[in-house]
């Protein structure tokens, strides 16, 4: 094989290649036992059936009850559900909301939304490790807030948030989490939040499906209306080849956890290694603590774009930052809360690691990222 022939993808944090078995089992679905849930003949008591399996298989990832599991079109939906339902249900107590600086932008957009229609809004700040500023939260935690919302694991560096002392200090106000980043690569049956929100492209199951678990003691309005479907809070015929193909992509990210956390954990440090002896001038914008499934680093001097594409033509895929918002022109929104230089955040990039990855690829990457970094700086763009 030639190295234009190879194909190394390192971008499973924007979306990952679907499983087998999911692929097939989604087949059948579509093809063969296609019954709308809602119908009362025998082919929608068997979808009814299947689509109950599945919100089992997905409930047991959370360590949740069945019924506190309502399925969504993806995480966006369900970051957007969970922040205008729970700000709505209490904004009779507070119209104070709090997130960090650092949420992916379904979060930030949203609660952007609501701060043009009255919200105040707080926004933490972070070290230049991804640290929560605790303090400051604890503080403003107890002038009495609606809405908690911050993300379990963060989608460009990897950090990990501190859900249980956010947990502690939250008071009256009720905890949303983005845990999008988080499933499948770290254990989330005990993560705090009174609504978590998932997505299944993240986890080798399809796009355009997601889930919200609401704690059974949480009432948040109807977010779509209608026919009434998924408890009444998200109508519309189900997405049944979706919910069924995340059900079991969900019970297999729960069942190979650790198998998968240690295959991508010995390639984000075989890559890291490489790149330590191998370059000068770069810093690793991921803390060690953080997960095995994400490596952030900065190529000083160079420009992430120009190495992106550089890679891309030897079958290398990463990206420069969230997926979401790599065609806006600024710069990442995240390097940028922590206080990185411009040179650190123009020379940005995130590998992201999958079950489906090899120490054998780390190498061949390493190499490729090496020549092309160089390359770069000999041309006199190395300041």
């Amino acid at each position: 094989m030639t190295e234009i022939e190879k194909k190394v993808y390192l971008d499973n944090s924007a979306t990952t290649r679907v499983d087998r078995e999911v692929a097939e089992v989604m087949m059948r679905v579509m093809t063969e036992d296609y019954g709308n849930p809602s119908s009362l003949h025998r082919m929608g008591l068997n979808a009814e059936k299947e689509l109950s399996l599945a919100r089992k298989q997905v409930a047991r990832v959370f360590g949740a009850a069945d019924d506190e599991i309502i399925f969504t079109s993806g995480g966006t939906e369900s970051d957007n559900m969970a922040i205008l339902g729970a700000y709505q249900a209490k904004k009779r107590e507070s119209n104070r909301i709090i997130t960090t600086k650092i949420e992916h932008p379904a979060v930030l957009e949203t609660i952007k939304k609501l701060e043009k229609e009255g919200a105040e809004v707080v926004y933490i700040d972070v070290d230049e490790n991804s640290r929560l500023d605790m303090d400051a939260l604890k503080d403003e935690a107890s002038k009495g807030v609606a809405l908690i919302s911050i993300m379990a694991v963060n989608n460009e560096t990897g950090a990990l948030m501190p859900l249980c002392l956010v947990d502690e200090v939250k008071g009256n106000a009720l905890l949303h989490c983005d845990a999008v980043q988080a499933l499948g690569k770290e254990d989330i049956t005990s993560l705090p939040g009174d609504l978590i929100s998932v997505s299944g492209h993240k986890i080798h199951g399809p796009k355009g499906i997601g889930a919200l678990k609401i704690k059974k003691e949480i009432n948040i309005p109807a977010f779509i209306t209608g026919g009434g479907q998924e408890k009444g809070r998200r109508s519309g015929t189900e997405n049944l080849p979706g919910i069924i193909g995340f059900g079991l992509a969900a019970e297999k990210a729960a069942s190979d956890l650790e198998e998968n956390r240690e295959i991508m954990k010995a390639c984000r440090n075989r890559l890291k290694g490489h790149l330590e002896s191998g370059l000068a001038d770069i810093v690793f914008n991921s803390p060690e603590e953080g997960t095995p499934a994400i490596l952030n680093v900065s190529f000083l001097g160079t420009k992430g774009e120009v190495i992106l594409h550089t890679l891309e033509q030897k079958g290398i895929y990463v990206s420069t930052g969230s997926a979401c918002s790599s065609k806006k022109k600024e710069g990442s929104h995240v390097l940028t809360a922590m206080g990185l230089s411009h040179d650190r955040i123009e020379g940005a990039i995130r590998f992201s690691f999958s079950k489906n990855n090899t120490l054998e690829e780390m190498d061949y990457v390493a190499d490729c990222v090496k020549d092309a970094v160089d390359s770069f700086r000999r041309l006199g763009s190395f300041r």
